[in-house]
């Protein structure tokens, strides 16, 4: 199905601006601790490794592979995790990476399963929250920009798997 981009809502630099400015912001929140970047997979991957270059400190990076699918028989999403981290995170301070947050069910179940490991601390920063669509009372720590209700890809966000290469952000209609 053919797709059309609308101008785009956050260009490479206007991107690349905030990224610098909230790894700046974590650099400093996080100085002398150990840092554990997760990233969720795979939206987040061009975010994540942009802002890792960002933040000032000694970093360790890992990945969490999370699969959603509707619950029909409640109207939710269900979510569980499809690739596991590869350390223990036990004793220090974690940092989900995430693309976007639409509802917040997502990051509700993430920090619940990794609080469940005995972090020092969990915290969010998502590059998108899309305050509109929240049917809970998830708040991320750091936010790149809040967004309208609207589909978009690039920068890591897809469609049907395709333009996540795109380096900047733009809203989707489908014809």
């Amino acid at each position: 199905m053919p797709v059309t981009f609308g101008k785009p809502l956050f260009t490479k630099s206007e991107i690349q601006k905030r990224v610098q400015e909230l790894g700046e912001k974590i650099s400093e929140d996080y100085k002398g601790k150990d840092l554990i970047l997760v990233g969720v997979m795979k939206g987040a991957f061009v975010f994540l490794a942009d802002l890792a270059r960002n933040i000032r400190l000694p970093i360790v990076v890992d990945y969490l592979g999370l699969s959603s699918f509707d619950s029909r028989s409640k109207g939710r999403g269900a979510v569980r995790i499809s690739s596991d981290l590869n350390m223990n995170i036990a004793g220090k301070h974690v940092l989900v990476v995430e693309d976007i947050i639409n509802s917040g069910l997502t990051m509700e179940y993430v920090t619940k399963s990794l609080k469940a490991r005995d972090p020092k601390g969990i915290k969010v920063c998502t590059l998108l929250d899309k305050v509109e669509k929240r049917r809970t009372n998830f708040k991320a720590d750091y936010v790149g920009f809040t967004i309208p209700d609207r589909y978009v890809v690039g920068y890591g966000l897809d469609y049907q798997d395709q333009y996540r290469n795109l380096p900047y952000i733009a809203s989707i209609t489908e014809e």
